[in-house]
């Protein structure tokens, strides 16, 4: 039995903790070992569904640091319990995620002789990496046993000498679940959909503004965004501003995306830069059409333009309202588009996603292995 240890800072609402869960839940039903550790609190709980026998164990190292010095005592004791919870594990592998914590996961497995595998989750080009973390990513990285990216960008920002080392992998497009209206809530109709952490990149501005050029146009239209985030106050702000408040709804975030995504007619990604959304997975898969800015790599790699979406010029306003204008106001290009969307449950099976992931598990562990061997360890 391979026994995996699996390493975030948290397990709240997030692209990386979605696609963690359903990777433990679907190696655990294969019979494989799973522990999860994260920085949390003890109190906290995971926001995604996790099979019973998955061992959880919150380090409550996370926190706030208030200057350099407080960062460094706090990122040495992350370090050090985290060093010691590994070894705790005993684990064939260990998969970190995120770039941050991929760092702090290659430091604190340094000399212990198992192979890690570090899962970069955004575009690592134009994510918002600080100065201090890009440069310990650039010193750490090339420590990685093999490292996830999800776009062929994504692996062409690594330098030459890692390349040999990464692996693509996309996340899954699950089929949607049919959903009751467990929640109660309705969207009113027709409804224009988006989702998403209220957060600048992504761009829940630039989609207020493309909505209010077009709103008089479309009178019957309504605009839901779900998620929660820091920018939730300018957000409010803005939409009071351009008069969008009785067309434009910030429920929050919610447990099923399924639920709303069944009963929208359209869906809208505003972002300024992903790394493979798993939005856009989940609406296409529910046979929505949908739009999306072209930003540098994700979106790209799941709309076929014209075919199953539509592509417009990242961060441009205009061409955003024009294209949603244009489907708001076509009923048989939107169900043209929505019919063909759904065949990215076939494109990126989970069947196929976690056979790429059990294949570079399976090869990190072989390969420390044949080194152990090697080196009579």
């Amino acid at each position: 039995m391979t026994k995996i240890t699996i390493v975030i800072s948290n397990m709240s609402l997030g692209g990386a903790q979605r696609v963690i869960s359903t990777l433990m839940n679907y190696l655990e039903g294969k019979g494989w070992d799973i522990t999860l550790l994260t920085m949390e609190q003890s109190s906290t709980t995971s926001f995604y569904y996790l099979e019973p026998s998955i061992k959880y164990f919150r380090l409550g190292i996370a926190g706030y640091s208030a200057s350099f010095l407080s960062a460094l005592q706090n990122n040495l004791k992350r370090i050090y319990t985290l060093r010691q919870s590994i070894r705790h594990s005993q684990p064939d592998v260990v998969i970190s995620f995120v770039d941050e914590m991929n760092v702090v996961a290659l430091l604190a497995t340094r000399g212990l002789n198992i192979p890690v595998i570090v899962s970069v989750r955004t575009d690592p080009g134009v994510s918002p990496l600080s100065r201090s973390w890009q440069q310990l990513r650039k010193w750490t990285y090339s420590w990685a046993d093999k490292i996830v990216v999800l776009t062929e960008t994504a692996k062409n920002f690594f330098s030459p000498k890692l390349q040999s080392r990464i692996s693509i992998i996309p996340n899954a497009a699950l089929p949607p679940k049919v959903e009751k209206n467990i929640s109660g809530q309705q969207l009113a109709k027709p409804a224009v959909i988006a989702a998403g952490r209220l957060a600048e990149e992504k761009r829940f501005d630039l989609l207020l503004q493309a909505f209010a050029k077009i709103k008089d146009r479309h009178p019957q239209w309504t605009l839901t965004i779900l998620g929660e985030g820091e920018l939730r106050p300018q957000l409010e702000s803005l939409l009071d501003k351009l008069g969008l408040c009785d067309r434009v709804y910030l429920p929050g975030a919610v447990k099923n995306l399924y639920e709303f995504l069944q009963q929208a007619d359209l869906f809208v990604m505003s972002s300024r830069f992903e790394g493979f959304p798993n939005a856009l997975c989940e609406a296409m898969a529910c046979g929505l059409p949908v739009i999306s800015t072209d930003c540098p790599s994700g979106p790209r790699e799941i709309i076929r333009d014209g075919v199953d979406g539509i592509l417009v010029p990242n961060e441009d306003v205009e061409a955003l309202s024009s294209a949603m204008g244009r489907l708001m106001s076509d009923e048989k290009e939107r169900q043209r588009l929505a019919v063909r969307a759904t065949e990215v449950i076939e494109r990126f099976s989970l069947e196929k996603v976690m056979g790429m992931w059990e294949a570079v598990i399976k090869e990190a562990v072989g390969e420390s292995e044949e080194w152990k061997s090697n080196n009579n360890l």
